[in-house]
């Protein structure tokens, strides 16, 4: 007998994407024109934008109706109308917002070595192979795929291939990710996941956990000094590195391989109308060098993350 991807809905009826669905749109007007949109909507109250034009990276995500995804004033720029190296090397500032900025791939941090700030990969229109809704698989799934170069003739070759996938009917998404090396020579391999969440999701009632132990003091409602220094936590304790944040209505949970991610990066800026605060799961610490990718070899990456409401 076939399976009822809404078990919770009752039987369907009509178009099966009235429950669940991934529709593509593009953004029309501003400097956010022009640009591709996939909305991912669960149908249990999870509800999310993927961005092919800016390396497939997330957007918007709303959890029960509520934006949990910091954003900019500037928005969502498209990524025409964005320069790495304007700025002296700080353009990523001209583009930074939204839930998921992708950071690498040859390089994470400031400006440095003659890279612009996180590197060449944010904001980098990918090539969308695949989306859409598979209501026949086991577990009924939403997902896109697709993928993004890093290319400079007699320097790097790396592609990028991601996939995203949520659940029909859960409050999970995942992403998966395998960098590759096509060129002929090793290159070293920075990435970093650039997770920015608004006041919605982090805030001063927020307790934050790593592996099931408190990491972090709450937060004040608002800094008025400069953004806070990075803070690097190692999460090599357990073979899957676990971080949760537990606020009053809802909890947030991260998930990773910790062989992959074997850093865990805070960053936060709570200044009067900024009020973002970023977590980074990264491929090495700041005191080790990052590891080389040799011609032909690929690495596998991902990060798993479950929306739970505290008081269903």
């Amino acid at each position: 007998m076939k399976r009822d991807p809404l078990t919770h809905m009752g039987p369907p009826f009509g178009d099966m994407r009235q429950y669940a669905s991934v529709r593509q749109m593009e953004f029309v007007d501003g400097p956010e024109r022009g640009q591709r949109a996939l909305m991912f909507s669960t149908g249990a109250g999870l509800d999310f934008m993927v961005l092919p034009d800016r390396s497939l990276d997330i957007g918007t995500l709303h959890h029960n109706g509520r934006q949990l995804a910091w954003m900019s004033p500037g928005g969502l720029v498209a990524p025409q109308y964005l320069q790495a190296e304007s700025d002296g090397g700080f353009g990523f500032g001209r583009g930074f917002c939204g839930f998921l900025v992708t950071c690498g791939l040859t390089h994470i941090g400031a400006p440095g070595y003659g890279e612009p700030q996180h590197g060449r990969l944010p904001y980098s229109p990918a090539r969308l192979t695949a989306y859409g809704e598979d209501f026949e698989a086991e577990v009924p799934m939403l997902y896109c795929e697709g993928d993004i170069r890093q290319v400079r003739y007699g320097a790097e070759t790396l592609v990028l291939r991601r996939r995203i996938e949520a659940p029909v009917g859960q409050k999970l998404l995942r992403i998966h990710d395998r960098i590759s090396n096509l060129g002929p020579g090793a290159s070293p391999l920075e990435l970093m996941y650039h997770f920015n969440l608004g006041n919605a999701a982090v805030n001063n009632t927020s307790r934050m956990e790593l592996n099931a132990r408190n990491c972090m003091d709450r937060l004040e409602a608002v800094e008025d000094h400069l953004p806070k220094a990075a803070i690097q936590l190692p999460c090599t304790d357990r073979s899957n590195a676990e971080f949760s944040i537990h606020s009053s209505d809802h909890k947030i949970a991260f998930s990773w391989a910790s062989a992959q991610l074997p850093c865990l990066q805070f960053w936060r800026d709570l200044r009067p109308n900024v009020g973002v605060f970023s977590v980074e799961p990264r491929n090495f610490s700041p005191d080790r060098a990052p590891p080389e990718l040799n011609p032909g070899e690929s690495m596998d990456f991902g990060v798993t993350l479950l929306f739970e409401t505290a008081n269903p």
